[in-house]
């Protein structure tokens, strides 16, 4: 009776095998065709693949004019189109370096915070402050957890006289009434140079795009 059952046992762990695989093909297949009617707006965070060449993989920031910069290719129209429209133009923008057209898959790895004018109004809220040269300065309500470039994603985009290399996070210090200014280059960011951590913003935080200087 052992010997029957240890016999057949390999054979039903291989049909378990199989079974998973395709039940896990079945859930990749359903998460890409649900991506595939959604168009990507201001905010979103994608995650781009090129099989043959890795070092292109990435995940970008679609900033708020709805673009967002890919080597070779340079600035990309994201906002209001599908991950597979987006695709194709990287492929068609990256093929002269590939001896054939390349494999480049696009996906939505995060979606722009929602913020409780869209819907939510009953969620939970910060008061965020905008300044200085941004389309729509003033007062914001944000969901609490979104980061600074998830944020400045949903300002209304830049005046042509913004300085993108001095953008001011300014947060005090409740107990301290301390404040404390951190300045970042968002030009460089909005041409793809990596960000070491977005920072996560709070209650009462206000962001300040100065004027640039004459020949900045």
């Amino acid at each position: 009776m052992q010997a029957h059952v240890m016999k057949h046992l390999p054979r039903r762990i291989a049909l378990a095998c199989v079974a998973l695989t395709a039940f896990l093909l079945v859930l990749a297949t359903g998460a890409a065709q649900a991506q595939q009617g959604y168009t990507v707006q201001p905010g979103d965070v994608l995650g781009i693949e090129v099989l043959e060449d890795p070092s292109l993989s990435r995940e970008v920031l679609v900033l708020p004019g709805g673009g967002f910069s890919f080597p070779f290719v340079g600035a990309v129209q994201a906002g209001g189109r599908t991950t597979s429209q987006i695709a194709d133009t990287l492929t068609a923008g990256i093929a002269s370096n590939f001896a054939a057209p390349p494999n480049v898959f696009v996906s939505v790895r995060t979606l722009r915070p929602v913020t409780p004018s869209q819907g939510l109004a009953e969620a939970p809220a910060i008061s965020v402050y905008f300044l200085g040269e941004v389309n729509g300065p003033g007062l914001k309500a944000v969901v609490p957890g979104s980061t600074l470039l998830q944020v400045l994603s949903q300002s209304g985009g830049f005046t042509n006289f913004a300085a993108l290399k001095r953008i001011q996070l300014r947060r005090t210090d409740p107990a301290t009434q301390r404040q404390y200014v951190t300045t970042f280059n968002y030009k460089a960011i909005s041409n793809g140079a990596a960000l070491s951590q977005d920072v996560v913003l709070a209650d009462g935080d206000v962001i300040l795009v100065p004027q640039r200087r004459l020949f900045e």
